[in-house]
């Protein structure tokens, strides 16, 4: 993990602060994923994106090969044909749901009961105790997230808060929190980036790196 970790303060100086919580958030996710929970993902906008970013590191291969094992790709191989195509081209992939994925269930709760409670309701059916969920907000602020993770509480569910300097209002809520340096909203995504990427591939690294 420390590897990691020196590169993005190598990448990113002014990120050697976040070193810790950086350990500490990577460290909240494996448990989970190994543990066979979940990670769910929840921002807006531009933080909307790197949740589904995120996501997509995480439900395929990285930087590391995740191919099938022997004994799966025989099962599929059953299958004459398209058996052995899945068998080449499918790849193991960790639990990470984007909780932005979901347009129908969020604009009709949105317009029927509350905009604000989108994440949380999605988190209410959806998670277990044990899971995590990684809420991005630059500012700290956003209700949604906020809610999601107050949920989270009630459930048992971990929470990690990617932002900005100040935390905002949902630092409160917040088991972890990585807090970068800055106080523009660009700057302060142009740092997630940098930090969630280091994450990838701690998270990747420890149950593909060896294989």
């Amino acid at each position: 993990m420390q590897i990691f970790i020196d590169k993005l303060n190598e990448k990113c100086p002014g990120l050697a602060r976040c070193q810790d919580s950086v350990r500490q958030a990577a460290e909240m996710i494996i448990a989970a994923l190994e543990n066979d929970n979940s990670l769910y993902l929840c921002g807006n906008g531009g933080s909307a994106a790197d949740c589904e970013h995120i996501a997509g590191e995480l439900l395929k291969s990285f930087k590391c090969p995740r191919r099938l094992n022997p004994e799966i790709k025989e099962k599929f191989k059953k299958f004459s044909g398209l058996g052995e195509e899945l068998a080449e081209k499918l790849e193991y992939g960790l639990r990470a749901i984007a909780l932005t994925s979901h347009p129908s269930f969020s604009t009709a709760f949105a317009n029927d009961v509350d905009a604000s409670l989108i994440f949380a309701q999605q988190l209410f059916a959806l998670a277990r105790k044990g899971d995590v969920v990684l809420g991005i907000s630059t500012g700290g602020n956003a209700e949604n997230v906020k809610k999601c993770f107050i949920t989270a509480k009630v459930q048992g569910v971990k929470t990690i808060l990617l932002t900005g300097k100040t935390g905002g209002k949902c630092a409160e809520y917040a088991d972890c929190m990585i807090k970068v340096p800055e106080t523009e909203t660009y700057l302060i995504q142009e740092q997630h980036v940098a930090i969630y990427h280091i994450l990838c591939l701690i998270i990747e690294d420890y149950f593909y790196g060896g294989k």
